[in-house]
């Protein structure tokens, strides 16, 4: 990267900025039969931003040459709109960030991430009613420029790796899905010695042919890490992307700062700067200092995510929160790692608490509409009179998310975050996105079932 020869095309008097990056991806999957698919994606390239008239013009580019094109076809973009937009607060750091993993990925040839991925699927496969396998390496790693006509000036890799299986048993007409994932950051290291969590998970998974189909209603139920995470990222996490407040004034009045959303010692968080998970990361891509969020303190929405354009329409602070998939997209406001925060309940107090419920485990994804969720999740345990008993299947979550909320009456000692990362918004697919959850007890929750 030529820093001098992008510095000199900065010449616009408004605010620009360009992003120029070095990406590669790498990724071995594999199915029931052998691991069928090897690639490696390299690629370099640029996107420049300028906000001369209304809104932000962009414009992506391969060749570094066209740099002087890509500003004034930005520039023509951003005069289209109507009006006058100038950024209020736009911070000007200088960073060099680099990534020093304790085993580097980088460093290991393809053929050994190969063979530890062939021999956890040989793992899984070792049993007759494991009927369908869906396994995955993958391997990210990006050297970013970011530059802007205020003097900012960062440089940032950025590394993360992980394994992710998709398991299904069957015995006759009954079918069960469960997910195993680990990795998530910047460590080969964390993939190996794994022997025992994809077992664990296999066992998990034939014990879900025996268990009991759910009857549907509503229950006091136990959300465990890895559902919580789920639930308060998509339910509740995107409508604090402030992003998606601008323009809607319905939205932005139920998200009013100061609103009552749960009981007292309830709290969410948002933070980039927790190391070792999908979502950790130094400065966003407008290079900004990421910072951790709270955005419920106490029951109470006390702070929300942004970019620079948000935060300057909002009139708040960045927050270090605009994010793109690579550089032929436009950073949008994206989570880090969001979490519920730990609370004082123990996972026995919460369980005796329960005369009759469910104890929730696995997410196994779901969708959002507005206010209201429905989440898959990979199966259960009964609860009854305060004791745990037998195990449930085909089990799916269904709310509003506000009533959701209020109705958390318990949370747990421990957080634990989600080893699988990913999130889509806007086209982008972003899987450097991590979430997370202290255990959650809710009362008269919708329970999907027979």
């Amino acid at each position: 990267m030529d820093k001098q020869y992008f510095k000199e095309a900065l010449l616009i008097r408004d605010f620009c900025d360009l992003r120029f990056q070095d990406f590669s991806h790498t990724t071995i999957k594999g199915g029931m039969e052998e691991i069928d698919e090897v690639s490696i994606v390299k690629k370099s390239g640029g996107n420049v931003r300028v906000l001369s008239g209304g809104g932000f013009g962009s414009f992506a580019f391969t060749d570094p040459k066209d740099i002087t094109l890509a500003f004034q076809e930005a520039k023509t973009a951003s005069d289209l709109n109507p009006g006058k937009e100038k950024l209020k607060r736009i911070p000007t750091n200088v960073a060099h960030i680099t990534v020093s993993p304790k085993a580097d990925p980088r460093a290991l040839p393809i053929a050994e991430k190969k063979e530890l991925l062939e021999k956890y699927r040989k793992l899984i496969l070792n049993n007759s009613e494991i009927v369908d396998l869906e396994s995955q390496y993958y391997e990210q790693f990006t050297d970013t420029l970011i530059l802007n006509n205020h003097g900012a000036e960062v440089q940032q890799e950025e590394l993360i790796c992980g394994m992710s299986f998709r398991i299904t048993a069957k015995r006759g007409e009954i079918t069960q899905l469960t997910r195993l994932s680990f990795g998530g950051n910047e460590d080969y290291g964390e993939l190996l010695d794994k022997e025992y969590d994809v077992l664990d998970k296999v066992d998990q998974t034939i014990d879900l042919l025996d268990a009991e189909p759910v009857k549907g209603g509503n229950y006091d139920v136990i959300l465990d890490s890895d559902v919580g995470g789920l639930f308060i990222h998509e339910a509740f996490g995107h409508l604090s992307e402030a992003d998606n407040l601008i323009g809607n004034e319905t939205l932005a009045n139920t998200m009013a700062l100061g609103a009552t959303f749960a009981m007292e010692n309830f709290n969410v968080i948002d933070d980039p700067t927790r190391l070792g998970h999908p979502g950790s990361y130094v400065y966003d891509h407008e290079g900004t200092k990421a910072r951790p969020v709270s955005l419920i303190k106490d029951g109470k929405l006390r702070g929300r995510l942004h970019s620079l354009e948000s935060a300057s329409f909002m009139d708040e602070e960045p927050t270090g929160h605009a994010r793109a998939k690579n550089f032929g997209f436009t950073p949008i406001v994206r989570m880090g790692n969001i979490y519920i925060d730990q609370g004082k309940s123990s996972l026995n107090d919460m369980i005796t608490s329960i005369d009759d419920g469910m104890y929730l485990f696995g997410s196994a994804g779901g969708q959002t509409s507005g206010e209201t969720f429905t989440f898959a999740v990979q199966g259960g345990y009964r609860i009854e009179k305060g004791r745990i008993t037998g195990m449930v299947r085909d089990l799916a979550l269904t709310g509003h998310l506000f009533t959701t909320l209020k109705n958390i009456e318990m949370v747990g000692e421990q957080v634990t975050f989600s080893k699988a990362g990913g999130c889509g918004k806007g086209g982008q697919i972003l899987i450097q996105s991590g979430k997370g959850s202290a255990p959650i007890k809710i009362k008269n929750m919708g329970i999907g079932g027979q």
